[in-house]
C-alpha cells in the first residue's frame, strides 16, 4: 500500500510542475506587488513555448530585487500548478 502511495504523490507532483529550462530574455517589466515579471525571451523547448514576450510569476519575490527594466538575463522556467513561473535568474554577462 505504501508504494502505492508513493506512486501516486510521484504522479501528482509531475503533472503539477514541467522540468525547468534555461533560456535567455530581456527585462521588459517588473511589478514586486503582484510578483511578476515581464520578459522577452528565445525559444523554452520544455515548455513548447515560441519566442515571445509575456508575463511570468515568481518563485521567490526576492528574485525581483536582482534585476531591473532593461536587463539581459538567464532564466529557469517551469509551469507550476498551472502557471509559467521563473525558478532562477540572474543578469547575463
Amino acid at each position: 500500500m505504501t508504494k502505492i502511495r508513493i506512486a501516486a504523490a510521484a504522479l501528482a507532483l509531475a503533472a503539477t510542475a514541467a522540468v525547468a529550462q534555461s533560456a535567455d530574455g530581456e527585462v521588459r517589466k517588473i511589478d514586486k506587488a503582484q510578483g511578476k515579471i515581464t520578459l522577452k525571451h528565445g525559444e523554452i523547448k520544455s515548455l513548447e513555448m515560441p519566442p515571445m514576450t509575456m508575463v511570468f510569476r515568481v518563485q521567490d519575490p526576492a528574485m525581483l530585487d536582482r534585476v531591473a527594466v532593461g536587463d539581459r538575463v538567464k532564466f529557469d522556467a517551469a509551469k507550476i500548478d498551472g502557471n509559467y513561473t521563473v525558478t532562477a535568474i540572474s543578469k547575463a554577462p
